[in-house]
């Protein structure tokens, strides 16, 4: 393949994508498509329902990953806010590039493994929201570092002793400092973070002390406030901010050319962009970064509830990208039918799938009377009613609720226009 002299590492990566063969790796793909790479494949322009495509398959919809990529990024200039995408929902390299292209200041990851990857197609600003510890991981990272001028990393610390942990491993691997911020926890029953405001100062002095690393400032979650609301959590992310204030009047950010001060998830970015607003002036610019990822295929369930564009429906509405199709495969009674889709294809860890339309012979209809009451490996339970109008053979197509542990049970995902032409592949790394 002949190489663009313009071209990048990253946009090389990219490309070698497209030459990927299509083989068994990929369910739902066309069986007769075996062979052909992704890009003759896409080239192709194949209907979802009428060329080849098998069942169970999950499409994402062109238009709605289009509009949503769009409403967060002008979302996050309207606000003021840096915008790291988290990763972690997608592990998809080529949504991390559009999102770069509409502004994304970098991608937030969680495990080493998402950083490799992300590295693998030329990120070049990485925010790991987590700790790190592992020496192995921390070594590669600092090899990175050392190699690559432009490549910028931050991760979370929050214990004395996982800076020491850090600062053993990272010994004599570069000369660049690693960037850390405090991770402060949303409160006692939260996950990971530091609990008090002293615990901070002691894990910062202890940064302080360690040559390997440099203190860049604040962080934590705001979806892990206890019993969270509106008040709740606006009272936590002001305390992160003041956090963030003492450490600078402590002479703590000393040095730095800009400051840190991270949060936000997909149910609360408004409440962050409400408080970030108010940060006030510190010894250097405040780099604002939001980490909001389930926002790129949205779903049907536990974010449409969720979303802050309910609460500010004046800045825009997200739409749900994502589409599971199966096919009805035994209606043993009236009361029950079976499609080929279980736990293997669809997310079901906050909702089950939500039967929405079925196709037969080309017509697409509401899929009156049907209801998904449980999951098997392969197979969705349907509960259906005397007004339901299914047969076997039918294809039934269903929402799902939570976009991490849908894209992570397919490798390659077709996106398809309305009218199910098939224009792009997307490959997923989990």
């Amino acid at each position: 393949m002949a190489v663009d002299p313009g071209s990048t590492p990253a946009t090389e990566a990219l490309a070698r994508l497209a030459e990927e063969r299509v083989d068994h790796r990929f369910k739902g793909l066309p069986p007769d498509a075996h062979g052909l790479t992704v890009a003759e494949l896409a080239a192709q322009r194949r209907n979802l329902f009428t060329d080849g495509f098998t069942t169970p398959v999950l499409a994402l919809s062109a238009e709605h990953l289009e509009h949503n990529l769009r409403l967060m990024a002008t979302y996050a200039t309207r606000h003021g806010l840096a915008f790291a995408p988290h990763g972690k929902t997608t592990m998809a390299p080529q949504l991390f590039q559009r999102q770069i292209e509409r502004g994304a200041w970098g991608i937030t990851l969680a495990v080493p493994h998402q950083v490799r990857v992300a590295r693998a197609f030329g990120i070049r600003r990485i925010f790991l929201a987590n700790e790190l510890v592992d020496a192995a991981a921390l070594r590669w990272i600092a090899g990175e570092l050392a190699t690559d001028p432009a490549f910028e990393f931050v991760c979370y610390v929050d214990s004395v002793r996982g800076v020491e942990l850090m600062d053993a491993a990272l010994r004599g691997g570069t000369d660049r400092p690693l960037d850390v911020v405090v991770e402060l926890a949303a409160g006692e029953a939260a996950r990971t973070g530091v609990r008090t405001e002293a615990e901070c100062a002691a894990i910062a002095d202890a940064v302080a002390a360690a040559p390997t690393l440099r203190l860049v400032g604040v962080a934590g979650y705001e979806g892990e406030v206890p019993e969270a609301d509106p008040e709740r959590v606006h009272a936590w992310l002001r305390r992160l901010v003041a956090l963030a204030v003492d450490f600078d009047k402590a002479g703590r950010f000393q040095g730095l050319d800009e400051i840190v001060i991270s949060a936000g998830g997909s149910a609360w970015f408004d409440a962050v962009a409400d408080v970030f607003a108010e940060i006030p002036g510190l010894s250097a610019p405040v780099l604002k970064l939001l980490r909001s990822g389930a926002y790129v295929s949205h779903d049907d369930g536990h974010y449409r509830k969720l979303t802050p564009f309910n609460r500010v429906a004046e800045e825009g509405a997200l739409e749900p990208a994502f589409r599971l199709w199966a096919q009805v495969v035994s209606r043993p009674t009236p009361q029950q039918a079976f499609v080929n889709a279980g736990k293997r294809d669809a997310a079901y860890d906050l909702d089950l799938p939500f039967a929405q339309v079925t196709r037969r012979g080309g017509t697409e209809r509401p899929a009156t009377g049907v209801e998904v009451t449980a999951l098997s490996d392969q197979h969705a339970w349907l509960r259906t009613t005397p007004e339901a109008d299914l047969e076997v053979g039918d294809w039934l197509g269903m929402g799902l609720s939570h976009p991490c542990t849908s894209f992570d049970k397919w490798q390659l995902i077709p996106v398809a226009e309305a009218d199910g032409t098939v224009v792009d592949y997307v490959r997923t790394f989990f």
